[in-house]
């Protein structure tokens, strides 16, 4: 008999062993090999098609000429962790001690799993919202917890507070959150947040809030739970410098939250990666320095971008549910006579040259049924690409599907 993994027992996406018993493909390589064989124009993963700012790449380039290229210290370089501070500082009113509050991470993934590593052990309830991002389910699994969901329901995608009140329990050992989220593209409120908070502290859990997209939210501004009154003692707030600065592949993250919790997330991430990215680690630190206005334009643009998408996937005829923060907007193909969007999005590289993702992989069986027709597609691309997206897709109703 062959063992069992506990990656096994994880929600579809993360799932990586097929029916025959061998490493199976995730549907993100899956529709990325698709989009490659058909020419099509890949919506379905979250990465920019350019490059961030200029002299962010030019300093790393100079850093690996020079003498950047041994181990960074496991915390991060002290440049970058008093960058870290100061941003949160600066934009939220936060004051993580650069020393011991902050943790550099090698991308936002690993330190989330080195908290959930860290702080879950094995019978623990950890609660996410459904859909969720695929390396939760699968982190939880291999911390041995046990993954309770809260759905997220179109339109909105806001919790229902009674969800929250039944899931979260004095079972539950953490919390863990995504806003802005992924994949839905909401950014939960005020209310939201501080019901949260009100929970954790009643039933003694600790939260875990990756906040990547921080600054790419439209008209809605970005709350860290960590600002929350009583939520700091108990919270890690995660974010990176891949979505902010579009270096998705430079892998810089960084963890904040008070000095017991940051210590037990180094301990583990010191036998994950130890240290990563000497040489990109002082560039992020100079980009955390930029004017407001950088953030500012880069939200405003992508924002625009979003409505592009989002207004050529309704000249198509899906409902779209526009969003209000991330890379991502959801639409639903059903009123285009699709009734399951994992098929659909398997079809369209080939039969109109675009690619999407299914939210069903974000799901757990139940929630993948109630998301069977909704469709994630990715706006963080070029104008021109876009238009070229929207002209196909306009073309999904007459598309001869085999």
């Amino acid at each position: 008999m062959s063992p069992s993994f506990p990656w096994q027992r994880t929600a579809q996406g993360a799932n990586l062993l097929g029916s025959d018993g061998h490493l199976a493909a995730t549907i993100f390589e899956e529709i990325t090999v698709l989009a490659a064989r058909h020419g099509a124009i890949n919506l379905g993963q979250g990465f920019p098609d350019t490059d961030g700012p200029e002299f962010m790449a030019r300093a790393a380039a100079e850093n690996i000429m020079g003498d950047h290229n041994q181990y960074a210290p496991g915390a991060g370089i002290a440049e970058l962790r008093m960058a870290i501070a100061a941003h949160q500082e600066r934009f939220y009113g936060l004051s993580p001690a650069p020393d011991t509050e902050v943790v550099v991470s090698t991308g936002a993934t690993e330190a989330i799993a080195a908290s959930v590593l860290a702080l879950v052990n094995p019978g623990d309830e950890v609660v996410t919202f459904e859909p969720f991002y695929d390396s939760y389910g699968a982190t939880i699994a291999l911390a041995g917890g046990i993954h309770r969901t809260v759905p997220l329901r179109a339109p909105d995608f806001q919790p229902d507070p009674a969800d929250l009140e039944r899931i979260v329990t004095d079972n539950t050992r953490m919390i863990l959150l995504n806003n802005p989220h992924n994949p839905t593209g909401t950014v939960f409120g005020r209310d939201v947040l501080e019901h949260l908070v009100e929970l954790a502290i009643r039933h003694d859990a600790i939260i875990v809030s990756d906040e990547v997209y921080e600054h790419l939210t439209f008209g809605s501004p970005h709350i860290p739970v960590a600002s929350i009154d009583g939520a700091w003692d108990r919270t890690i707030s995660i974010s990176s410098a891949g979505k902010t600065f579009s270096f998705t592949g430079w892998k810089v993250g960084w963890a904040t939250g008070p000095a017991e919790l940051i210590a037990a997330v180094r301990t583990v991430k010191q036998f994950l990666t130890y240290s990563s990215g000497p040489a990109y680690q002082p560039a992020v630190a100079r980009a955390l320095e930029l004017p407001d206005s950088y953030f500012a334009d880069f939200a405003a643009d992508l924002g625009d971008r979003g409505r592009q998408l989002a207004d050529g996937l309704e000249a198509a005829g899906m409902t779209v549910y526009r969003p209000r923060g991330t890379y991502f907007v959801v639409a639903d193909v059903a009123p285009l006579g699709f009734d399951d969007a994992a098929d659909l999005a398997r079809r369209m590289p080939e039969a109109i040259g675009v690619a999407g993702i299914p939210l069903s992989v974000f799901c757990h069986e139940e929630g993948a049924q109630a998301t069977r027709t909704l469709m994630r597609f990715a706006f963080c691309k070029q104008r021109d690409i876009l238009t070229e997206a929207t002209r196909r897709l306009a073309g999904l109703p007459q598309a001869q599907l085999t």
